[in-house]
Order: C-alpha cells, then sequence, then structure tokens
C-alpha cells in the first residue's frame, strides 16, 4: 500500500511539477503529516525532491528528473483500455494517435497484464451517447481543440440559446464532452464560462497565447458549472403529476431531473399502477411539450394554471383530429 502511494506522490510531482503538501494530501485522499513521511521516504530512497520555502512554496522534482517506472498493476492496465473512447479521440483527429498509444501500452505490459487488457476489450465496449441521439460533430470543434492545446485566443460569433447572436474573445481552457454534445470552458473578459461548440458559427484564431490560470481545474469547474445551471433552470417552481405505467416505463425520456423525481418523490402506486410525483419545472411550456408526449398517460393535479393549460392543449388537439380533412 505505502509502494503504492509513494509511486503515486512520484508521478504527481513527475506529471503536474510543484505541488504543495495539502495537494498532495488532497489528491491521494491521506493526511498532510503522511505526505511529509512520505516525501522523506522518497528524499532517502534517491529521488531529488526538494521544497520551496513560502507562501508560494511546495514540492518538486529537479529540473529533468524523469522515471520510467509506471507500476501499472493488472486491473490499471485493464482500466486505461476501457475507459480509451475511439470515438471522442475521432472527434478531436486523434484516432489514429490513441490507436497507436494503445498498441504501444500493450507492447510494454508483461503477458499477464496484455492478457487481461484483452479481456477486456473482447468483452466490455463503451458506447457513451444516449439512445436516438447522434454525437455532435460540431464543424469548428477542431479549430477550437487547436486553440485549447496550443493556448491561442479565439474571437467567436456565438448564437445563445434564444438565437441572438454575440461576439467573444475566448481564452479556451479545456473541452468537454456531455452526452451528445461538445462544450469549451473558456475565459472571458470577465469571467470563464462554458459554451456548446454547435452553436459557435465562426471561428477566427487571433495571434499570440494566452497564460492559464495556475489554479484552475477542469473537472472542478464542470461540476460546479453543470450543478448552477440546473439550479438556474428549474425555477419554475413544482408540479404535481399522476404518472401511470406506460409513462413511468419511458420517463428516462425526461432527462435525469425528472427520473429523481420519480424516484424519489413517488408515492404508493394505485390500483391501476398511477403513482404521484413532485417535480421541478422550467416553465409551463417546457412541461407542456415534455409531458405532452406521453399524452393520457399522465395527468396534472397542480399548479391549477398549469393543469389548465394541459386540459387546453389535450382540447386542441383533439379538436384538431376531429375535423375532417382531405389526406
Amino acid at each position: 500500500m505505502r509502494a503504492s502511494r509513494l509511486l503515486s506522490t512520484l508521478l504527481l510531482l513527475q506529471t503536474r511539477g510543484r505541488l504543495t503538501a495539502q495537494q498532495i494530501a488532497d489528491e491521494l485522499e491521506v493526511s498532510v503529516r503522511t505526505v511529509y513521511r512520505d516525501i522523506e521516504a522518497l528524499s532517502t530512497s534517491g529521488v531529488p525532491v526538494y521544497a520551496d520555502r513560502g507562501p508560494a512554496g511546495g514540492y518538486q522534482l529537479v529540473d529533468g528528473y524523469r522515471t520510467t517506472l509506471t507500476g501499472l498493476t493488472t486491473d490499471e492496465a485493464a482500466a486505461l483500455f476501457l475507459a480509451g473512447s475511439g470515438a471522442t479521440a475521432g472527434h478531436l483527429g486523434l484516432g489514429s494517435t490513441l490507436d497507436a498509444a494503445q498498441l504501444k501500452l500493450l507492447a510494454a505490459m508483461p503477458l499477464e497484464q496484455r492478457t487481461m487488457a484483452a479481456h477486456i476489450q473482447e468483452r466490455v465496449h463503451v458506447d457513451a451517447p444516449g439512445w436516438f441521439r447522434d454525437p455532435e460533430a460540431p464543424p469548428h470543434l477542431d479549430t477550437v481543440a487547436g486553440a485549447v492545446w496550443d493556448q491561442r485566443p479565439l474571437r467567436v460569433a456565438y448564437r445563445k440559446w434564444d438565437g441572438t447572436q454575440v461576439e467573444r474573445t475566448l481564452e479556451a481552457l479545456g473541452l468537454v464532452l456531455k452526452g451528445t454534445a461538445w462544450y469549451v470552458v473558456a475565459r472571458g473578459r470577465e469571467r470563464v464560462n462554458a459554451y456548446r461548440i454547435s452553436r459557435i458559427d465562426a471561428v477566427d484564431v487571433l495571434d499570440g497565447t494566452f497564460e492559464r490560470p495556475g489554479d484552475f481545474d477542469l473537472r472542478d469547474y464542470w461540476t460546479e458549472w453543470s450543478e448552477r445551471l440546473q439550479r438556474t433552470l428549474y425555477r419554475g417552481g413544482d408540479a404535481t403529476v399522476l404518472v401511470g405505467p406506460r409513462a413511468a416505463s419511458m420517463w428516462w425520456m425526461l432527462g435525469p431531473v425528472a427520473e429523481r423525481a420519480l424516484r424519489d418523490t413517488a408515492g404508493p402506486p394505485d390500483a391501476d399502477g398511477w403513482v404521484r410525483i413532485v417535480m421541478p419545472i422550467e416553465s409551463f411550456e417546457h412541461v407542456r411539450v415534455d409531458l405532452g408526449r406521453f399524452g393520457p398517460d399522465v395527468e396534472v393535479l397542480a399548479p391549477a394554471e398549469l393543469r389548465d393549460l394541459m386540459r387546453r392543449t389535450a382540447e386542441d388537439t383533439a379538436l384538431r383530429y376531429a375535423q375532417r380533412r382531405d389526406v
């Protein structure tokens, strides 16, 4: 256990440069005191690690020091092949690079690890996009990705959700593939934000480069941004809805928020299998469209205004179908 932790500490310093004891402790989920002991053990064993004192200090390796030891276990090696997404790499123009890297990794593995990696690839295939939606391949994805790699600023014409177009000068910090949609996380004039790449109508790569914020973490930012977006979207209050068995079996079509409401708020089913739930909503119009796909298999109970809107929609639909038309 300690040997693995020492190796992890060494590889963290090798790949990320200077790190404080607290940063290493957070990454490895150990105490700062444990980090102190591990750093001392690495130094004693001949690893050229040294400490810079002061507020901006931390531990780092002597410039140029590299270790070729990866210390991959059989399970870790197999997980690398399980995690590799050929479709994602292909969108970024790295499909052949991923194949070559996996081939080199296989060649360097002991026989046991090669066998496990082949075992995983033969039995598990990861198809990340959801059903009935093709993954996006936005026309400007390669340009934006190049700006991320090279830290080049961009000038983009961006189409907001309401259709209005704005121009932004952005410093692209990272790419995120959410389901089937690509986003670029970028710093603008005032703050960092996430932009859906399919809404970029035009893009120019500007001269010069920019410095990435030293404390920026893409994964942490995306988690915080996603939670903030969800809080922003669902400001329409709550709706009380009766859900029939057939609608419940297809409720996943409404997304994770509605699924969570069905799972967490559903009361006991009645004699016909209908359940009462309380779900957060964006707006009455969103609910009208979303629940309209289930027809008579759902019934809105409250608020009264939403129930009345659903009733009028059903009446208008019935009237349209009742009218005689030449087809």
